[in-house]
């Protein structure tokens, strides 16, 4: 793992990977205090919560387009432009005057958000081979949690100053620009970490339907996996841990145990195989979930989360492993796109799977049929994504 951190072009990537961790979450802090800064708004209650799931939907919508865009015009020049978008559009809530225009520039940061990521996500597969790439995703995956925690921490120290506080994080996109611009290159011909493998540029046959599992499974685990951070606060306060500071340890638990177990990804990965370790992974959430349904103590609650996080820091990592080891060097930011825009459409849809869930069998049962759901999903993993063939990553 600390190899990659003296390959410039691994840390650029990741620096931009941490952009997207503050498209959405940044701000919710500052909701409270954005919705009484505009008392004579009548719509500031549903407005400052758009907000928050506006960038998930652009992202949605225009990822696979970002896609295929890097794909046709490079990926260096999509990523500096999405930089650049991404703290002017973020920046842009410190001083805009009412909610309808800060709701705008949620947008045109969702769009950023897109640009990023299916750059950042197909120079993923143009740096590294299979061999490499299982390890950074792991990487990545736990840079974007251990960041996420921070940010969040920063910003709700920046938000009991001033609501508007918080968006100055967005900042960020323009003091990583010079370095982006030194270090992220187009490159000519397949840069590589380990032997070339013969005929990897052509990508395997049936990648496109690999694809289209991947994309639904990824879908389906933000579905599943945002009824955490979505219903766990209304949850706790029903079992009388009413305090802001109870969903913030839970959320701080999963975020950690993500990031502590997609460090480990690369050796966890070589062991158990494409099949076996995202399969491992939707156990652990489905024990976690669970656990939810069980318990109401606040330490085993915080386990259940502990497991959560755990579980989810091996799922994603090989999603996008698999994906970009079957797909076409020419067609990886369309595969980028693809995976993105399942991500976001995943984050946006959850309330709406969830809320209709609880209204039906209350939030134990919703977390009880969520876990059921990532059992299920877990076999299917594994016989699926078994056929791959076990994982070449060295331990």
């Amino acid at each position: 793992m600390l190899a990659f951190f003296k390959d410039p072009r691994a840390v650029a990537l990741l620096l931009a990977a941490s952009l997207t961790i503050l498209s959405n979450t940044i701000i919710s802090p500052a909701l409270p205090g954005l919705q009484a800064s505009f008392p004579d708004n009548p719509n500031a209650e549903l407005m400052t919560r758009l907000l928050v799931t506006a960038p998930s939907l652009l992202v949605a919508f225009f990822a696979p387009f970002a896609g295929m865009v890097a794909d046709r015009f490079g990926r260096r020049r999509q990523i500096l432009v999405g930089a650049l978008l991404f703290s002017l559009a973020g920046c842009a809530g410190t001083l805009l005057p009412s909610l309808e225009t800060i709701l705008i520039s949620r947008l045109f940061l969702g769009l950023s958000v897109a640009l990023v990521m299916t750059g950042q996500a197909a120079l993923i597969g143009d740096y590294f081979d299979g061999e490499a790439r299982g390890k950074f995703m792991g990487l990545q995956i736990a840079v974007v949690n251990f960041s996420g925690f921070a940010f969040i921490a920063l910003s709700g120290f920046l938000a009991g100053m001033s609501p508007r506080l918080p968006f100055l994080i967005y900042a960020l996109g323009a003091i990583i620009f010079p370095y982006l611009w030194f270090t992220v290159k187009d490159p000519v011909a397949k840069a590589s970490t380990g032997p070339e493998v013969a005929g990897e540029n052509s990508g395997s046959t049936g990648w496109v339907l690999t694809l289209m599992v991947i994309v639904t499974l990824s879908a389906l685990s933000f579905v599943v996996f945002y009824v955490v951070p979505t219903q766990i606060p209304f949850y706790l306060a029903t079992i009388g841990f009413d305090s802001a500071s109870a969903p913030a340890q839970v959320l701080a638990m999963v975020t950690l145990a993500g990031g502590a177990t997609a460090l480990a990804f690369g050796r966890i990965h070589a062991r158990l195989g494409h099949g076996l370790t995202p399969a491992c992974g939707f156990l652990l959430m489905a024990c976690g979930f669970g656990l939810l349904d069980w318990v109401h103590s606040m330490a085993l609650i915080d386990l259940g989360a502990l497991f959560i996080g755990a579980g989810f820091g091996l799922t994603m990592p090989t999603f996008f492993a698999v994906a970009l080891d079957a797909a076409p060097a020419q067609h990886r930011g369309l595969v980028s796109g693809a995976i993105t825009t399942s991500i976001f459409l995943g984050q946006f849809i959850s309330p709406i799977f969830s809320m209709p869930m609880v209204g039906a069998f209350g939030y134990e049962g919703t977390f009880g049929v969520a876990a059921i759901m990532l059992v299920v999903t877990a076999v299917v993993v594994y016989l699926f994504f078994q056929r791959q063939g076990r994982s070449t990553v060295p331990a």
